[in-house]
């Protein structure tokens, strides 16, 4: 089979490093993919939201599918567009993929099906969202109602640290159009939990859990990233709150889309959080998570394309899907700066030493590849990801790992898997 992969960061790395183990595979193509992917696949130099091209070139090379990985062409109708043209695709439709394209929508679907979740407001005057301010108290946390690459979400620590939110995004633009109308929710506490799951709109398959790391410094400290590490499985998710969620949580999110007349299909991310008063939903994603997807698929024993085929073919009933029982550890080296401005195009070196005897595995988030060598291209640029017997081993090797590694202004968190 030929198969596309649309997207270029490291959970695209991660599910062409998987797809490539996969002996049904005769040819992998990556658009616009990135340095690392090169090594593994055919890098064709089409944007991910270009869809027209993309639906063009898997027509002439006669793909047999497409993997839609990130959120824009999934929220922008990228599967339904190679559908109509006769293409396989795996991914939600637009029509599914709203449930992380607005977070209105979500938090609405969940409010009518009873799902738990913060309490929230929605607002799309800013006015009315600064008098509703007026009437609570901090911390209290407002969101971007549409897409801002992992970063639309600010907890307020005061009203007044809130009321600069809502102007910030509602006046100023500081997420574009994402945030022209916004949700102010309730604050919420305790440790949250990363739950993936496979679903064909009838079956749905929670994979092995993981927490991420969302503070650019450690011990929680600074701005929001797109995640700056994960582990995997999440000491906190044992069977009975597994049991709790798919009763309460993940089968009802799925029979509510169905009800709305938005099956879905893909890949669902759940991002928990366990309060005192049970696990609730933060955010819902429409498809693999970032750097989640780092430590999550090196623990598939599965062939993934095989899950895919069932999941597009509506019987993934029918699969017995495995996991190896290894912890896992990612952890993410980024560009100085990052997440606010950071510069690109500097030479990396370490990477081989990194991956030498199959220690590590280095996924890679924004590069670029030039005459045999990685030059950063992108905010968080490495993902360092080890396998081990114990969590403690991973960290361990994950981290003796990433110290191999070199660019200018390169930081990393030292805490990633120790809380």
């Amino acid at each position: 089979m030929k198969v596309l992969v649309v997207g270029g960061g490291g959970r695209e790395h991660t599910i062409v490093w998987k797809l490539s183990q996969s002996p049904k595979i005769s040819k992998l193509y990556c658009a616009p993919g990135n340095g690392g992917i090169s090594g593994l696949a055919e890098c064709v130099p089409i944007k991910a939201m270009d869809m027209d091209e993309i639906v063009k070139f898997s027509k002439e090379n006669k793909v047999d599918m497409v993997v839609v990985a990130p959120d824009d062409p999934l929220a922008a109708g990228l599967v339904d567009k190679l559908t109509e043209a006769g293409v396989r695709a795996f991914g939600p439709v637009k029509a599914a993929a709203i449930i992380e394209g607005s977070k209105a929508f979500s938090k609405d679907l969940m409010k009518k099906y009873n799902i738990p979740t913060a309490g929230y407001m929605v607002f799309d005057n800013c006015t009315e969202a600064l008098q509703y301010l007026d009437t609570c108290s901090a911390p209290i946390v407002v969101k971007a109602d549409g897409l801002a690459l992992g970063k639309g979400v600010i907890i307020a620590k005061t009203i007044q640290e809130a009321r600069e939110a809502v102007k910030g995004m509602m006046n100023d633009k500081i997420f574009g159009e994402a945030g022209s109308r916004v949700v102010i929710e309730e604050f919420i506490q305790g440790p949250e939990v990363s739950i993936l799951a496979f679903t064909d709109g009838k079956t749905i398959v929670p994979m092995v859990s993981s927490q991420d790391h969302k503070r650019v410094f450690d011990n929680d400290q600074g701005p929001n990233t797109g995640g700056m590490g994960t582990f995997s499985p999440s000491p906190l998710y044992d069977k009975k709150l597994n049991d709790y969620c798919m009763k309460e949580i993940f089968t009802p999110t799925v029979e509510a889309m169905n009800k709305e007349g938005r099956k879905f299909k893909g890949v669902l991310y759940f991002g928990l959080m366990i309060t005192k008063d049970g696990p609730k939903v933060l955010e819902y994603n429409a498809r693999f998570g970032d750097p989640e997807t780092q430590v999550v698929l090196p623990r598939l024993k599965t062939d993934l394309l095989v899950i895919f085929e069932a999941i597009i073919d509506e019987r993934l009933c029918d699969i017995h899907i495995k996991w190896d029982d290894n912890s896992a550890v990612c952890v993410i080296a980024a560009s100085g700066g990052y997440p606010r401005k950071y510069s690109t195009g500097l030479e990396i070196s370490g990477i081989d030493n990194a991956e030498a005897n199959g220690e590590t595995i280095v996924f890679h988030s924004g590069t670029s590849c030039k005459d045999g060598k990685y030059y950063t291209a992108g905010g968080r640029v490495l993902g360092v990801t080890a396998v081990e017997s114990t969590m403690d081993k991973a960290i361990e090797k994950a981290y003796a790992g990433i110290e191999k590694i070199q660019f200018e202004g390169m930081h990393y968190r030292k805490d990633i898997g120790r809380k």
